[in-house]
């Protein structure tokens, strides 16, 4: 199997290293070979947290270049803005509809971007949800991260019953019926 290139952008407490952790679980188990690497910005303070796992039959390197991602799952906005030149021509963006105010717009130094997704929609094909007030309604906000991940899937090589056990091997314990909702919620999306 060719490469397949996955980045998961998002900001600090977003859960964004769970779902990297679930997605490297996933390519694991169905063996192939997997390299993930972690970027922090200033993740305890809201900045900018980076995830790439690139998994196939042989992966040399664990880095996404700019124009190579299959997938780039944003747990917020601004973030997929700011890493969507990382996409394949044919790639797609899964994105959750929040938005984090950066420090910069927070002291008045800069403005949040207006019109975002339509901005991505122009070049890329553009899959968003609420997930936030998805998990709201499954009663944990917390879990707005694997619905996400539960949307990106289907633009992924595995099956709905293979991220599940996963999500089970993976997840705190006391959590892993409330992610598995999670999941199936943006799954069915």
């Amino acid at each position: 199997m060719e490469t397949k290139s996955i980045m998961i952008v998002g900001v600090g407490g977003q859960g964004t290293l769970l779902a990297s952790r679930v997605l490297g679980a996933i390519t694991v188990a169905q063996g192939f070979d997997v390299k993930l690497s972690e970027v922090h910005g200033m993740a305890q303070r809201g900045g900018s947290v980076v995830t790439y796992v690139r998994y196939g039959d042989e992966v040399h390197e664990p880095i996404v270049e700019e124009g190579q991602a299959d997938v780039l799952i944003a747990f917020e906005e601004l973030e997929a803005l700011r890493y969507a030149h990382f996409l394949k021509k044919d790639g797609v963006i899964v994105v959750n509809e929040t938005k984090i105010n950066p420090v910069t717009v927070n002291t008045g130094a800069a403005k949040y971007p207006e019109g975002i997704l339509d901005t991505l929609k122009e070049k890329h094909k553009v899959f968003s949800v609420d997930a936030t007030a998805e998990a709201k309604k499954l009663g944990n906000a917390r879990t707005f991260n694997l619905i996400i991940l539960g949307l990106a899937a289907k633009h992924m090589d595995f099956s709905e019953s293979s991220w599940l056990s996963c999500i089970e091997k993976t997840v705190p314990p006391k959590t892993i019926e409330i992610n598995k909702k999670a999941f199936l919620a943006g799954y069915g999306m």
